[in-house]
């Protein structure tokens, strides 16, 4: 009979964890609507802004901008971009691990620092020696996401641009997870400073590369490189917050169904062991009367 208490206590736990991992679905699934509306109404508006920055920092030389200034990559700062929570999978793993990648093979050798966007993250690299040193730069930035907006990201993109600017930083990626759908993340590196000039793929399937300036090149240069620099890094942002409910409602989902599985395998076990018992009391009994008969 313990055993049999054990396999119901089982049952009961496993239960409790199954309602609780379909409340986490619905609560994921009801909030990735909301960021993927937010998403995918910011690709358009970011994706010609960058292409329209891309063929302007082309016809730049280096003394009308600095944000296109190339230089040899021996300072470099890696934007990792993780959620606040776990429970959403590899999600984090993933950005994390090419991350560590990027650090110490693509650019080994180099000095290398670390913009935490996330708890996750920060956890992880605050171990390291990968450390933002000598900067007013944010040590980490997982407050974004509390309230993500653009006016709230802004600022953080406003500090990451003038440590660029003062040669700080020779080159800054992105790293985070795109949103392609629901149970669909890819982990992308995106290059944020210096702005990459077209290349020859986007040369070609663009028609009009040139600009007519009005009212002059560089009151364009100076306005519009910063708000797509900006706008680039909050739609990574909302990139990764609506890869973060995505994953997290498909590795919700998993779990409720491997814990419906469980449950299933745990009373098929449990009936079995209490018939044995019965039968045992019953062969028992019979076996007393049979014995008070002889």
């Amino acid at each position: 009979m313990a055993n049999l208490k054990e396999v119901r206590n089982r049952i009961v736990s496993v239960s409790s964890t199954q309602q609780i991992t379909s409340a986490m679905k619905m609560v994921s699934a009801a909030k990735l609507r909301r960021a993927q509306d937010a998403v995918t109404q910011m690709r358009p508006y970011a994706g010609k802004l960058k292409e329209i920055l891309e063929n302007l920092s082309a016809s730049l030389d280096s003394s009308e901008g600095v944000f296109s200034r190339q230089r040899e990559a021996n300072n470099v700062l890696l934007i990792v971009v993780t959620s606040n929570r776990g429970l959403c999978g590899a999600f984090n793993a993933n950005a994390i691990k090419q991350a560590n990648f990027l650090a110490k093979k693509q650019y080994k050798g180099k000095q290398i620092s670390v913009l935490c966007v996330g708890k996750k993250a920060a956890d992880f690299f605050k171990k390291t020696e990968y450390k933002i040193v000598g900067s007013d730069l944010p040590r980490n930035a997982s407050e974004l996401f509390d309230k993500l907006t653009f006016d709230n990201v802004a600022p953080v993109a406003e500090k990451i641009m003038e440590a660029f600017a003062k040669g700080q930083f020779d080159r800054i990626d992105i790293i985070y997870n795109q949103f392609k759908n629901a149970a669909v993340q890819v982990t992308t590196v995106e290059q944020f400073l210096p702005v990459a000039p077209a290349s020859q793929e986007n040369k070609k399937s663009n028609a009009v590369t040139d600009y007519i300036f009005e009212p002059g090149k560089k009151e364009i240069v100076d306005d519009l490189i910063p708000r797509s620099l900006k706008t680039q890094f909050y739609k990574a942002l909302l990139d990764s917050h609506a890869a973060e409910h995505g994953a997290r409602m498909t590795a919700m989902h998993k779990a409720t169904d491997n814990a419906k599985e469980l449950i299933k395998a745990l009373k098929l076990h449990y009936n079995k062991a209490r018939q044995a018992a019965i039968t045992g009391e019953i062969l028992e009994i019979v076996g007393g009367a049979e014995a008070l008969n002889n």
